[in-house]
């Protein structure tokens, strides 16, 4: 039981976080007039993201695993045949929403943190290359996200 909620509270801070990075970090983000600024702004922004996102989903994972290695003990020899097609779609989509924040995190958003905090300069088409990056790869991520909550929920009923 204590795991149910756990995940939940990992979801929601996980869709939470998703749903920062647009409205606190990527949508304010042209008001700022000088791309240094902006840059600075992403920096400090994404550094605090980039663990917020990637803590939650391991989180969101772990609990995961423990409530199907539950429903494993409970349905024993009908597991396969009562929630194998389910859990195969609900996995194969958690294991591209794993990738796909992982780039987020790791591959676009560190990286550049890693660079300004280095004191590299920064090129404007860098800071429109970046956020463009992290806004499509942000939709696709609450996208599948939220496909993968219907599948989830398919397997509780």
């Amino acid at each position: 039981m204590l795991s149910s909620w756990v995940h939940l509270l990992a979801l929601s801070v996980f869709l939470g976080s998703l749903a920062g990075l647009w409205s606190l970090i990527l949508s304010p983000l042209p008001t700022i007039q000088n791309h240094k600024d902006q840059a600075e702004f992403l920096a400090r922004s994404l550094k605090v993201y980039n663990p917020l996102q990637i803590g939650a989903l391991g989180l969101l994972v772990l609990t995961g695993a423990t409530q199907i290695t539950e429903l494993k003990a409970v349905y024993r020899g009908l597991f396969a045949s009562e929630l194998g097609a389910t859990l195969v779609i609900k996995l194969s989509l958690s294991f591209v929403i794993i990738l796909l924040s992982t780039y987020q995190s790791m591959g676009v958003a560190h990286r550049f943190v890693k660079r300004c905090e280095e004191e590299n300069p920064v090129a404007y088409q860098e800071v429109q290359s970046l956020t463009r990056r992290l806004r499509h790869s942000t939709l696709i991520i609450l996208l599948l996200t939220f496909i993968t909550v219907l599948v989830g929920t398919m397997l509780l009923g």
